[in-house]
């Protein structure tokens, strides 16, 4: 049987990284045992003693741990850029997002607007309203879900537009990305990876690492909705 390796992902790598697990084993990898959740709640459930070889978070996230000493330092990587976009139900028009100016105009004009209240896409999302000083007339109306995919509540009508990481969006059947966020409101989350310094397999740990920084995954991360 294959060694096995923990993994600890942030949700905007669960496509990316489950399209990849499979492959990396039949290279000779180790087998790959993965959960994903937003980065606050793995450095939460971190916190509280779970164990795992391999994390991946957002870069800030990372290097807090490396500078603890929780994760190996020299080990870290970063993996792939990520815009948070919006999404609608597969067949609905897809609304004008292309500007600033675009994108508040439809916003308010939503039924409901769903969004994350953890992770990047909601950290960003809850600013970018409060700047457009829409804030109070998007909350009245929004679904705001704990963590998970937000899209979701697309495919059950309890919202017209979801608001997420574009790899998180494309990891829900029966919508359609309709684009990134404008870019000039936003700054692209950079996840990486690292080795916990408690981790029990260091080698096959590492060339995990090494292969999910490699140029050869860039057409999966690309097809994620990431950028390598």
């Amino acid at each position: 049987m294959a060694e096995l390796v923990r993994v600890l992902s942030t949700l905007a790598l669960k496509g990316a990284v489950g399209n990849l697990a499979g492959r990396f084993e039949a290279e000779g990898g180790a087998r790959i045992d993965a959960d994903f959740a937003p980065t606050l709640a793995l450095l939460e459930r971190l916190r509280g003693g779970e164990g795992a070889d391999v994390v991946i978070l957002t870069r800030q996230a990372l290097g807090d741990l490396a500078a603890g000493g929780t994760v190996v330092a020299a080990s870290c990587a970063d993996l792939a850029r990520s815009f948070v976009g919006i999404a609608v139900k597969a067949g609905a028009d897809h609304p004008d997002i292309a500007t600033p100016a675009a994108l508040r105009t439809t916003l308010l004009a939503a039924r409901s607007v769903a969004y994350s209240r953890l992770g990047a896409s909601g950290i960003l999302f809850t600013q970018l309203i409060e700047q457009m000083g829409i804030a109070a007339d998007i909350n009245a109306r929004a679904k705001i879900i704990p963590q998970g995919f937000t899209a979701e509540l697309l495919l059950s009508d309890e919202a017209d537009l979801a608001v997420q990481q574009i790899s998180e969006l494309k990891l829900v059947g029966g919508v359609e990305v309709v684009g990134p966020i404008p870019r000039e409101l936003q700054v692209p989350a950079i996840f990486s990876a690292g080795r916990l310094a408690a981790s029990n397999n260091v080698a096959s740990s590492d060339r995990l690492l090494k292969f999910l920084a490699s140029d050869e995954v860039a057409p999966a991360l690309r097809e994620s909705g990431l950028e390598p």
